[in-house]
C-alpha cells in the first residue's frame, strides 16, 4: 500500500527536532524545521547539517530550515513540537493562527510546565483545542537516531488514527514506533526519568558501583510509577519503552544531557556552571523542583527525587541522596500487580 506523503512542520531545531526531521525526510515527507536563528537556518539549508546540535550528521534533501513559523506551518498536515518546556507555551501562542482545525500535533518535549504542573500535551490541548494531540517518547538519544542505530519509541494518544498515522510516517528500518492510549503515563515517563538521569550522572561522578547504579535505577522506576499512578496513569505503562526503556537509556549514557549535567554536579560544579557547559536544555533540573513539591503536596513517597532536590537547591551534600535511599522505610519490591490492571 502506498504511503501518504505529508508536509511536516518540526518546531524546534535542537537535536531531537532535527533527528525527527531527518527521519521524516528520509521517509519521503517534506520536513520543515523551524529554528529561531536565521543564520542557523541558512547553515542547515546550505551545508545539510545542524552545526550547533548535530555537527557532522548529514541531513536528507527533504529537510528545509526556516526561521518563519508561518512558512514552516504552511499547509502542514503533521506538526511536531520539540521546544524546551520553558518556551513551549510562547511558541504555541505565536504559531496558533497557522494551525488549521484537525491538524495532528505531536509533543516531543519531555518536561513539565511549572504554572499548574501541566504536561506538554495538556498545554497543547488548552492552547490548541482544535488540534489532534499525541505524545512521542522513548529511549531516543538524538545523536544515535541520526546515526541510524536502531531503537523504538512510543506514540501515545487515545486517537487510534493519529497513532497509526505517526507510526507510518516515522517508522523505518531503524526506528520502530509502538502505540499506547495512556498519553499521560507515556508523557510522565519521559518527564520524570530526567530527574533520575541527573542522579545517575552524579553517582557516576563519585564512582558508585554497578550494583548501586542498578539499585538506584530500579528504585527510580518505582518512584516514577508511584507518582504517575497518583496522577491517573497506568503503572503498566512504565514497563514499556517510555518508562523503563527511556530510564535505562538516559541513566546509562553520557549522550544524555541530564546525565551530563548530573556528572558535572557530582564533580562539584554549580548548577549554573553545569548547564552553561552543556550549552543545551537539561529538562531534569527544572523537573526536580516541580516534582519534589508536587510529591510533598500529594504525599507520595519519593526519597530519591526529594533528596536530589535538597542537594541541588539547598546545597546539601551528595551523600544525602544515598542516605535517603538507604535509610528510608522499607517498601515492597514490586508495588503494582497485573491483577485487574489492563496494560
Amino acid at each position: 500500500m502506498e504511503q501518504t506523503q505529508h508536509t511536516a512542520a518540526i518546531l524546534g531545531g535542537g537535536s531531537f527536532g532535527t533527528a525527527m526531521a531527518s527521519i521524516l525526510a528520509a521517509n519521503g515527507h517534506q520536513a520543515r524545521l523551524w529554528v529561531r536563528d536565521p543564520e542557523t537556518a541558512a547553515a542547515i539549508n546550505l551545508d545539510r547539517e545542524n552545526p550547533r546540535y548535530l555537527p557532522g550528521a548529514e541531513l536528507p534533501e527533504g529537510v528545509t530550515a526556516t526561521d518563519s513559523l508561518e512558512e514552516a506551518l504552511n499547509q502542514a498536515s503533521l506538526v511536531f513540537v520539540a521546544i524546551p518546556s520553558k518556551a513551549f507555551i510562547d511558541v504555541l501562542r505565536q504559531a496558533r493562527q497557522w494551525v488549521p482545525d484537525g491538524t495532528i500535533v505531536v509533543s516531543c518535549t519531555k518536561g513539565i510546565y511549572a504554572d499548574g504542573f501541566l504536561l506538554m500535551s495538556e498545554l497543547l490541548m488548552r492552547e490548541w483545542p482544535h488540534a489532534r494531540v499525541g505524545v512521542l517518547s522513548g529511549p531516543n538519544l538524538a545523536k544515535e537516531i541520526v546515526e541510524k542505530k536502531f531503537t523504538g519509541t512510543v506514540i501515545a494518544s487515545p486517537d487510534e488514527a493519529l497513532c497509526s498515522t505517526i507510526q507510518t510516517a516515522l517508522g523505518c528500518e531503524y526506528f520502530r514506533v509502538y502505540d499506547n492510549a495512556d498519553i499521560y503515563g507515556v508523557e510522565l515517563g519521559g518527564a520524570l526519568k530526567n530527574i533520575y538521569a541527573v542522579a545517575s550522572g552524579m553517582a557516576a561522578a563519585i564512582g558508585v558501583g554497578e550494583n548501586s547504579r542498578s539499585f538506584m535505577i530500579t528504585r527510580a522506576l518505582a518512584e516514577m510509577s508511584r507518582f504517575a499512578v497518583e496522577l491517573g496513569a497506568n503503572p503498566m505503562t512504565f514497563l514499556g519503552l517510555s518508562g523503563v526503556g527511556d530510564l535505562i537509556a538516559t541513566c546509562s549514557s553520557s549522550l544524555s544531557r541530564n546525565y551530563q549535567v548530573g556528572f558535572q554536579l557530582g564533580q562539584g560544579k554549580s548548577v549554573e556552571q553545569a548547564v552553561a557547559e552543556l550549552g543545551q536544555t537539561a529538562e531534569g533540573i527544572n523537573t526536580i523542583k516541580l516534582v519534589a513539591d508536587k510529591a510533598a503536596e500529594l504525599q507520595v513517597y519519593m526519597p530519591l527525587a526529594t533528596a536530589l532536590y535538597r542537594v541541588i537547591y539547598h546545597g546539601e551534600p551528595l551523600e544525602t541522596v544515598i542516605y535517603q535511599l538507604m535509610s528510608g522505610e522499607y517498601q515492597h519490591d514490586v508495588e503494582f500487580s497485573v491483577s485487574g490492571v489492563t496494560p
